[in-house]
């Protein structure tokens, strides 16, 4: 990562394939598409379903797929994918295959970086009407950090792994979830110096701008700032409290705010220090697994979208070339609604408003 210009790393689900664990919970062949796929419209103008274009509904245990979808992200200025990994505790994981499949093969030739998904997973969340748990996040203790680190290892060594200073990066989704997280970093790095890297680069998801010296007295070496959800937590005026309640009470919709109001508020001054990474967001729309009881920040557009990333770019303008960092949320959370890849209402729309966006920033005939 060695150019000027700002490097958009893109968060990847891998959630597109079934596995037994989907099969008992959901019902044999569920994946990410089945909610995608039930979707519809819950209040007037509502964008559902979304309905992918190009790459159609994939199944990521085809390599095909997994090399068009490199080639498009690198064809409009993406870095990288940052593929969620899923371990549990006590060596168990889940949807691992797409990139073990990428790890083995060494194909796409596309940089990449794991982001430790951290998280019990709770009906809710993903699709129950109730909030049971499905699978539990443990922390078992050392040995099984030290279980964890020897199967990134072969990541971590692999020649498109991204490097901050040297040392390969690991995103972990909820740190203070974590019962001894400094014990974590310090035995990773430990081991990390023992098999012949230079440490690893933590990088923590983090929601609270005026805390984020909490997070650095772990040993993280940067956070990315995820401010998804500011807006929809400001306290909200008398005849903005009555909407909402109307919203879920009387007409039953899901709660619903515009992009346009939304997306000020998913940056903040927080953004230019050097070891704060920002995240852009093409929407938001939960309504896929939630149902009724989702979020959705209604009436996204690419333009409302390169209003987003120039305010971003912005931030960052006067940061070290190595630290013009952005995560991109993301690059397929399709039943989230947030996804860049082609559907199609907008088809390449998105990916065309950060590759242009991202190479004309500087320029001051852009902004006339």
């Amino acid at each position: 990562m060695d150019n000027k210009k700002a490097k958009v790393i893109a968060f990847y689900l891998p959630q597109f394939h079934p596995i037994p664990e989907n099969d008992l919970w959901w019902g044999k062949g569920f994946t990410e598409w089945t909610n995608v796929g039930k979707a519809k419209p819950l209040f007037n103008g509502h964008y559902q379903p979304k309905v992918p274009a190009d790459l159609g509904y994939y199944d990521l245990r085809v390599s095909e797929t997994r090399i068009q979808q490199a080639e498009m992200a690198a064809k409009y200025g993406i870095e990288a994918f940052c593929y969620w990994h899923y371990w549990f505790g006590n060596g168990k994981r889940l949807l691992e295959r797409p990139f073990n499949d990428v790890l083995a093969s060494g194909k796409p030739d596309f940089p990449f970086c794991l982001a430790w998904a951290n998280q019990t997973w709770k009906g809710f969340s993903h699709g129950l009407k109730n909030r049971n748990v499905l699978i539990g996040q443990l922390y078992p203790g050392l040995k099984d950090y030290e279980d964890h680190f020897n199967e990134v290892l072969p990541a971590f060594k692999d020649k498109r792994y991204l490097l901050i200073d040297g040392k390969p990066i690991f995103f972990i989704y909820q740190p203070l979830e974590m019962p001894d997280v400094r014990s974590f970093i310090g035995l990773w790095q430990n081991l990390a110096v023992k098999n012949g890297l230079k440490g690893v680069y933590f990088i923590a998801n983090f929601d609270q701008a005026e805390k984020t010296d909490q997070i650095f007295r772990l040993g993280f070496d940067a956070i990315n700032l995820n401010r998804i959800f500011d807006y929809a937590r400001l306290p909200k005026s008398p005849a903005h409290k009555i909407q909402g309640w109307m919203q879920k009470y009387i007409f039953k919709v899901p709660r619903h705010y515009y992009y346009k109001d939304v997306y000020p508020s998913f940056t903040g001054p927080e953004d230019a220090q050097p070891n704060i990474f920002p995240t852009i967001i093409p929407g938001w729309d939960h309504s896929p697994r939630s149902g009724r009881e989702g979020l959705v920040y209604h009436q996204s557009t690419p333009e409302l979208f390169e209003k987003h990333i120039t305010q971003i770019l912005d931030r960052i303008k006067n940061k070290p070339d190595d630290r013009k960092i952005i995560f991109l949320k993301s690059w397929n959370e399709w039943a989230e609604g947030n996804y860049v890849e082609p559907d199609l209402k907008f088809g390449t729309k998105y990916l065309e408003t950060i590759s242009k966006t991202i190479m004309n920033h500087e320029d001051p005939d852009y902004r006339k």
